[in-house]
Parts: structure tokens; sequence; C-alpha cells
């Protein structure tokens, strides 16, 4: 009893750290867009306003983001309901992306910093504390499907679970019952 409670243990880590994982590689992707639109616009069409510069990068990446995560990193808990999926992505990002932007925003007017590198690092800076802030709200409130979490975890540990590596059962003194109630046939 005490081995399977552990391996479901370690299973239930390597999903979350599965998760981390993915929603790192998308965020990494993501940084990429956001910052190398955000270098491209505030160095063209947007030279002198760094804020609208950050605003308008971040808004393409997030919706790259809602691709990637809604498809790869979150796909066994998308909700059924993709516009209000959708709709709470926004939220949570217009929250990210007004950290990053006010990181930028603060280090321009207030501080007055008008150096382009030193504003995109401020920026880059706000990216950072903003990602903590997606990563669990997307985890908690956007992608929590409307399956319950102990199917979600089930599901989980059916990707991560190697049979050649499983622990092997105690043959049982009788029957054991379902898990969960088999429709009638």
């Amino acid at each position: 009893m005490i081995r399977s409670f552990i391996s479901w243990l370690r299973s239930l880590a390597s999903a979350f750290w599965r998760e981390v994982a993915k929603f790192g590689t998308v965020g990494a992707v993501a940084f990429v867009v956001d910052n190398g639109l955000t270098w491209i616009f505030m160095h063209s069409v947007m030279e002198g306003s760094p804020a609208k510069a950050r605003f308008a990068g971040a808004t393409i990446a997030t919706i790259f983001s809602w691709v990637a995560n809604r498809w790869w990193t979150f796909r066994h808990r998308r909700q059924s309901n993709v516009a209000r999926e959708f709709g709470q992505f926004i939220l949570i990002n217009g929250v990210g992306i007004f950290i990053s932007t006010g990181f930028t925003w603060i280090a321009r007017y207030p501080m007055g910093i008008t150096d382009n590198g030193t504003l995109f690092m401020a920026g880059v800076i706000g990216i950072g504390v903003a990602t903590v802030v997606r990563f669990f709200a997307y985890r908690y409130w956007v992608f929590n499907s409307s399956a319950s979490d102990a199917e979600a975890d089930e599901l989980a540990m059916e990707l991560t679970v190697d049979p050649a590596h499983s622990v092997p059962q105690e043959p049982a003194a009788e029957t054991a019952k379902p898990l969960r109630p088999q429709a009638e046939q």
C-alpha cells in the first residue's frame, strides 16, 4: 500500500513537472515573439512609445500562447466552453500584460529612464513576474476542465506511468471492485 501511494505521488509530481516544462516551452517561444516584436516596434513604428510597443508585442504573443497552451500544455484540462476559457485566458493575460507593461512604464516615466535597452530589460523583468502569476492562474482557473480533479489526476497518471516500472500488485483475496460504476449493458 505504501509503495502504491509513493508511486501515485511520484506520478502526480511527474505530471505537474511535465505541465511546468510544457508551459515553459510555450512561454519561451511566446517570450521570443513578445520581445522580438517589442524590440522591432520600439525601433520602428512605435519609436518613442516603449509602453505601447511592449503592449503590442505582448498582445500578439498572448494569442500564440493561448493556442499552444490549449492544444498542448493543458490539453487534458481544456474547458468545453471555448469562449469562456478564452475570456478567462485573456483576462489573466491582461493582468500579465499590465504587469510587464507596468514595469516598462514605471522605468520610463516615474524613474525617467530613456535608454531603450534598460526599458526593454524592465519589461523582461515584468514578464518574469507575470509568468508566475499566469502559470497558477492557467492551471487552477483557466484550464480547469469540467472533469473533476481526481479524473484529471487519473489521466495524468495514465499518461506518466510506465508499465515496465510499475510495482507488481499482490494477489487480492477477493475480486477487486471497480472504482467507477459500470454502465449496464
